[in-house]
């Protein structure tokens, strides 16, 4: 972590010098914005913490609730929400809090006394090398409170304006360069009085299934309007149930299904009950259900274990169906070569399914780390607005596949008990839940190929690094301090470009090898994509993040003796930035047998901002490099 770069930084090093430029800015919502996102769920709120460390960018965002979250809604996050947490500076904080998923239980109708249930399977619930995050369970309000924690810290002190709702919003292309039109009403305060008009150039919905921002547009979610229902439930327990402490998913003989979360804290833990068999045999009405119809359920299915509630901290019942929207922002399709998006949905907004993937959340946030670095991109003269076209293109694939897989997992969790047999030992929802465990970890997306995701020509100089894919770190040592830590955190949320360069076998400092070459390149030939998009009064690493990855030991290596690119002076002090170059870690594992790196080549990985692979190219790729960045960003005004 680098915080002494424009002098001494006394104190919490998260808690960025405010920007002079909003030191006097009311807190209250200008006339004018860059951005107005509506909602701080944790869609809204990924976005505005990544926003809010760009002081250029006028940012704000509105919530009709009168203050933060506090309790209940999502709890599971994924390896790959967890790799996010990353780059946003907090998932060591989520990772000390939360309760660590590392096991998971399947139980089943005991053949012998169908009338209770028996273990029928104990796995490990995240493949060993998946991922160096674990999947962990928390309070999805605590999440939000990292977030709000990110932004209030930030150089422009982002804080939500509660209470306050979108009455309406249109677009006018033919306007200045604030096209939107956007009216804002104090919740619970009605007339014209009350109202405020503001302006901006982009409006984010991240408001829900019942989305205010995807009403202006004229779009309606569209599928399963209602899937089973399920009854939720935080409570604090006694229990002789062996795995209380574990995820366990649970079929009766009879008397319905459960899922078993541990919640963090060591003592909380969360219950989703089938409504189905209770609605059924007791001819409960949904609406009038209560939490002791739900614990006299859950404990009906425990047999011949039982719950004893001390204390219900939170509970629900919900109906959610499978319903997507038809696009993410408010271009038509057959308008795309014409207008640029204006107004996005994200989240909620425009996809729902069921809790009990443990998705919704994680997908959530990954819609808007998506759009987040593309806005700035767009908004900061980097790139061409045409980029923002993507942002629907890319998410909404990934929420059709949320969806299908959410169907088929609804069905089969949801269905009736299996008793072994010997044609079929394994229960079919516990081979499903093997079978997926990449997708529940949320590492399956792939993006295809497009302007910003390149083709697979090269793929096999690197095989571990899946074109398209996000970055699957490896342990390495940084070559200045010797430490040892993990490739992904090179990744932070700030909006840059990564280029890793991975040398070829011959001596780094031998000025005829391929890493020689290229690092030549990318620092003084004018067609190198660094000089081209780096304006010239900015720091040389301001865009593009080059690092360097060796195959050699550490000690073998002299990190003052590197090519300036990978040392360049940056900040107020002209200070030298000697973190950026690294080797293979010997005690660990040599990332470049574990990623599959052609050792007598090299290669080039560029990962988007958002911690996806770009493209992979040879070290000698100079054009392919540079015609790969022009195809969407623009040339740097010096």
């Amino acid at each position: 972590m680098q915080f002494h770069l424009n002098g001494f930084h006394p104190g919490d090093p998260d808690i960025y010098k405010v920007d002079a430029s909003r030191l006097d800015e009311d807190k209250d919502i200008p006339e004018e914005v860059d951005v107005l996102i509506v909602g701080c769920g944790p869609a809204g709120l990924t976005l505005a913490a990544q926003l809010s460390h760009f002081p250029e960018i006028k940012t704000r965002i509105i919530e009709r609730k009168p203050g933060s979250l506090e309790k209940g809604q999502a709890d599971g996050i994924s390896c790959r929400s967890m790799e996010m947490f990353q780059a946003f500076g907090f998932a060591t904080k989520i990772k000390r809090e939360a309760h660590w998923i590392n096991e998971t239980t399947f139980w089943n109708p005991n053949p012998d006394n169908p009338d209770e249930i028996h273990r029928t399977g104990r796995i490990q619930d995240v493949e060993d090398g998946l991922s160096e995050m674990p999947h962990v369970i928390l309070n999805q309000a605590r999440v939000h409170d990292r977030y709000l924690e990110v932004m209030a810290n930030s150089p422009t002190r982002l804080t939500p304006n509660y209470s306050t709702e979108l009455i309406e919003a249109t677009v006018d292309d033919s306007a200045n360069e604030f096209p939107v039109s956007i009216t804002l009403g104090r919740v619970g305060e009605e007339g014209p009085d009350k109202q405020k008009h503001v302006r901006a150039k982009y409006l984010v919905g991240c408001d829900g299934a019942r989305s205010a921002v995807r009403r202006t547009m004229g779009k309606e979610l569209r599928g399963d309007k209602a899937n089973q229902a399920w009854g939720v439930m935080d409570v604090l327990i006694d229990t002789n149930f062996p795995d209380i402490r574990l995820k366990s998913l649970i079929k009766s003989g009879g008397e319905g299904n459960i899922i078993i979360i541990p919640r963090e804290g060591g003592h909380l833990v969360r219950i989703y009950v089938e409504m189905d068999a209770l609605s059924k045999e007791q001819e409960v009405v949904l609406s009038d259900v209560k939490v002791e119809d739900l614990i006299a359920a859950a404990n009906r299915i425990l047999n011949p274990y039982s719950i004893d509630v001390k204390s219900v901290a939170w509970w629900s019942i919900y109906e959610v169906g499978h319903r997507l929207t038809d696009k993410f922002d408010n271009v038509p399709v057959e308008k795309i070569s014409e207008q640029i998006p204006r107004i996005f949905i994200s989240g909620d907004a425009c996809h729902t399914h069921s809790a009990k993937a443990g998705q919704g959340m994680n997908v959530s946030m990954g819609d808007s780390f998506n759009l987040g670095w593309k806005l700035v991109s767009v908004l900061l003269g980097r790139s061409k607005p045409d980029l923002l076209h993507s942002y629907s293109e890319e998410r909404k694939v990934v929420a059709q596949d949320l969806i299908d897989f959410d169907h088929e997992w609804s069905r089969i969790i949801g269905g009736p008990a299996q008793l072994a047999s010997a044609d079929k030992p394994t229960p079919e929802f516990q081979k499903y839940f093997v079978e997926h465990g990449r997708y529940t970890a949320g590492l399956s997306v792939k993006y295809k190929p497009s302007l910003i995701t390149g083709a697979s020509d090269w793929q096999h100089l690197a095989t571990g690094f899946d074109i398209g894919m996000r970055l699957h770190s490896a342990p390495v040592v940084r070559l200045i301090d010797a430490k040892p830590m993990e490739l992904g955190e090179i990744v932070t949320a700030d909006g840059r470009w990564r280029l890793i360069i991975f040398a070829d076998a011959a001596d780094p400092l031998d000025q005829t090898s391929r890493f020689a070459a290229l690092s030549d390149y990318l620092s003084m030939n004018q067609d190198s994509p660094i000089l081209r998009h780096t304006p010239g009064d900015a720091d040389f690493d301001s865009i593009f993040d080059v690092c360097a990855v060796f195959q050699q030991h550490h000690r073998e290596l002299d990190a003052m003796q590197m090519p300036e690119l990978y040392r360049p002076r940056k900040g107020a002090l002209g200070l030298r930035d000697h973190e950026k170059t690294f080797s293979r870690d010997p005690k660990r594992s040599d990332v470049f047998s574990l990623r599959g790196i052609d050792r007598d080549q090299g290669c080039m990985v560029v990962v988007r901002p958002d911690q996806y692979v770009s493209t992979i190219l040879p070290l000698d790729a100079f054009d392919d490099l540079a015609g790969f960045f022009d195809g969407f960003m623009l040339a740097a005004k010096n």
